[in-house]
């Protein structure tokens, strides 16, 4: 098997660059010579993270589509700890990417289930005041594009990024509290009423009626807070593309209107 690098990284202090190679080793080398220092073997299938500490130049933490994921001392080549990611009933979960927290005392993992994974010390009583889980009702919305080719959300027909935050909902699309809202950005001065989702019935692809996340409560002429706040997101970005002489974008055909909540 040709062998291929996988992912690089180098050390807080560029002495040392770290490699994952696609026959599972990891190797240690000095930046400046090229000399081969260390072969880290533990992983059983390929490595695409390669993190370094923030501050300590020892410290390197690796994790791959097997499952683990190794903080190693790259100095002497050994390892400091191994976790493996264990999902109940579904076997391993491959982890695609970690990061340190800036003080060096935490890092958060994802892995191919969707889960976020957190290390660190202390105990985990800050984290049990958020649900398990957490999903934006936006996630697997589907997107459609204009004539221009950008991207837009089907159901608004706006720009994802231009579109009010969304909502914190579980995996079954039930939306969170009020006070689990709030810690979406751009949300947490918003009153009650504008925290409580409006649900509704959509068709989704395959044809089938699925209920989903609308809008918001509705105000007196009917109409959802989300639906008033895109429209003028929209009428704010016309307005901007006219006085800078562009020609607005003719609208997809079939456009889709929201459905009244239930």
């Amino acid at each position: 098997t040709k062998l291929k690098v996988t992912m690089v990284a180098w050390d807080r202090h560029d002495a040392t660059v770290i490699t994952a190679v696609n026959n599972f080793l990891l190797k240690v080398w000095n930046s400046s010579t090229g000399q081969l220092l260390h072969s880290l073997s533990g992983h059983d299938d390929e490595v695409f993270v390669l993190e370094a500490h923030p501050f300590d130049p020892r410290i390197v933490l690796s994790a791959g589509h097997d499952g683990n994921i190794f903080v190693w001392d790259i100095d002497k080549g050994t390892k400091i700890r191994n976790y493996f990611n264990m999902i109940e009933g579904q076997g391993h979960g491959a982890v695609f990417d970690c990061k340190f927290s800036p003080d060096g005392q935490h890092f958060a993992c994802t892995d191919s289930h969707g889960h976020l994974l957190l290390f660190g010390f202390g105990c985990n009583k800050y984290y049990e005041k958020i649900p398990d889980q957490m999903f934006f009702h936006t996630d697997y919305r589907p997107l459609i594009r204009d004539a221009n080719n950008y991207v837009l959300d089907e159901q608004t027909q706006q720009a994802p990024h231009l579109m009010p935050p969304p909502f914190l909902v579980d995996v079954d699309g039930n939306p969170h509290p009020t006070r689990f809202q709030r810690l979406v950005p751009g949300r947490e001065n918003c009153k009650d009423e504008q925290l409580i989702p409006q649900l509704g019935y959509v068709a989704n692809g395959d044809g089938e009626v699925v209920e989903q996340v609308i809008g918001q409560q509705t105000n007196d002429q009917d109409e959802s807070i989300l639906d008033g706040m895109i429209r003028e997101l929209q009428r704010e970005q016309d307005l901007r593309l006219i006085n800078e002489g562009e020609t607005l974008p003719n609208p997809p055909l079939n456009r889709s209107h929201s459905v009244n909540g239930g």
